[in-house]
């Protein structure tokens, strides 16, 4: 049993090696079949012809947009601050107690509309008496120049002496000053009561207000009652380098310069002034100058104290410009490429003076006309091929909308 139970084991490995060299037994050619055809399939896509029938890579999809030849004009960027024209702190002018308010915190006055209204019984009772002491002036003043007409009579007549006339027309004199003299009282009293009733002096926009019904105020307590701030036309401060200074005096001998403002809040609409103040000396720590400029705000759009982005538009200048996006700038400097008309990218190096919103101010070989590459810059080079993308069009390598769809 041991016996044939050995060979047959001994049979089953001898059918195994012999199986095992007929495996090895590969064709000798079989390896260099594979590198062949391997090649040919990564050598195919090389042979392959583009779509347009052509040699060569296939030209790179490009957006442009037309080299521009015209009046632009020259702007000075700053940063700027809202200033109101004029400030007014209300204080009394009289001694009294608050009777009345007739505003409220943050609301828009005009000039002459009243505020606060003082007590003044006691000033009305000060006039009355004056009033009478007017007319008991009056009565004496009147008294004082008849007898003063009297002695002037008698005198002529020899039965008045020279004194006594003279003493007649001397109180004559005496009375009619205490009468101007009250007049100037009762003037001062109704003043006194003018100033009571406490009106804005400007136009504008009161602040807070400290002071209520049943204090106290007087003229010399240096708090204020409240404070009016001008809000239309308004002022925005901005300073500049002085090289500008030059170009900013030319363009005030020829008027008030465009001055716009915009705060940075997304959306707010450009505001529109002139420039009125160029200071009188440039400041030696900062080497800027400072400027004013006044803005009609009807709408409150500019509020004293913002901080706004301010241009000022001193000229129109002719210049070649292209988009900002079309400038690139490379080891030897800036330029742009231009699709030609045979459909390639040509490099043109320009310099960049300035920009003006979304256009580059450039000075270089470039003619009105020229379609600077805007989209794809980044994808061309010098001669290489390109071809112009329909408006709307998805840019190169982009993709539509991945759609996912669910099996069960």
């Amino acid at each position: 049993m041991c016996n044939r139970t050995l060979a047959a084991a001994g049979g089953r490995v001898h059918m195994g090696r012999a199986r095992m060299k007929g495996f090895m037994r590969v064709p000798r050619f079989l390896p260099s079949l594979v590198l062949l055809l391997s090649w040919l399939v990564l050598a195919a896509p090389a042979h392959a012809q583009p779509a347009g029938g052509g040699g060569g890579s296939p030209p790179v999809p490009v957006t442009t947009e037309p080299v521009r030849v015209g009046p632009l004009p020259v702007e000075v960027l700053a940063n700027g601050v809202v200033a109101a024209e004029s400030v007014v702190a209300v204080r009394p002018r009289v001694d009294g107690q608050i009777e009345q308010v007739h505003v409220v915190e943050g609301q828009m006055v005009r000039r002459g509309q009243p505020l606060f209204t003082l007590d003044t019984r006691l000033t009305r009772a000060v006039l009355a008496q004056q009033e009478a002491t007017l007319a008991r002036d009056r009565a004496q003043a009147a008294r004082a120049q008849s007898d003063a007409q009297r002695y002037q009579s008698l005198r002529g007549e020899s039965f008045a002496s020279q004194q006594r006339f003279e003493q007649a027309q001397a109180d004559a004199l005496a009375s009619a000053a205490n009468v101007r003299a009250t007049e100037a009282q009762i003037a001062q009293t109704r003043l006194s009561l003018d100033f009571a009733t406490i009106t804005a002096e400007i136009d504008g926009r009161l602040g807070a207000l400290p002071i209520r019904v049943g204090n106290v105020v007087r003229a010399g307590e240096s708090t204020s009652l409240a404070t009016v701030t001008q809000v239309d036309p308004v002022l925005v401060q901005f300073a500049v380098p002085e090289r500008w200074l030059g170009e900013i005096k030319a363009a005030m001998a020829e008027g008030a310069p465009t001055v716009r403002a915009r705060s940075d809040q997304a959306g707010t609409p450009i505001a529109e002034g002139e420039l009125v103040f160029v200071d009188s000396s440039v400041d030696t720590n900062t080497g800027t100058i400072l400027l004013k400029a006044r803005f009609p705000n009807p709408d409150m759009r500019l509020w004293p104290g913002q901080y706004v982005q301010v241009t000022l538009v001193t000229r129109q200048e002719e210049v070649i410009s292209v988009p900002a996006s079309a400038v690139q700038t490379g080891q030897q400097g800036r330029f742009v490429f231009v699709l030609a008309p045979d459909n390639t990218a040509r490099r043109r190096p320009v310099e960049l003076a300035r920009t003006v919103g979304d256009r580059a101010v450039v000075r270089g070989q470039l003619a009105a006309g020229d379609k600077a590459i805007v989209d794809g810059a980044q994808r061309v080079t010098d001669g290489s091929r390109a071809v112009e993308r329909a408006p709307g069009a998805p840019p190169a390598g982009a993709t539509g909308p991945r759609v996912s769809s669910n099996t069960q």
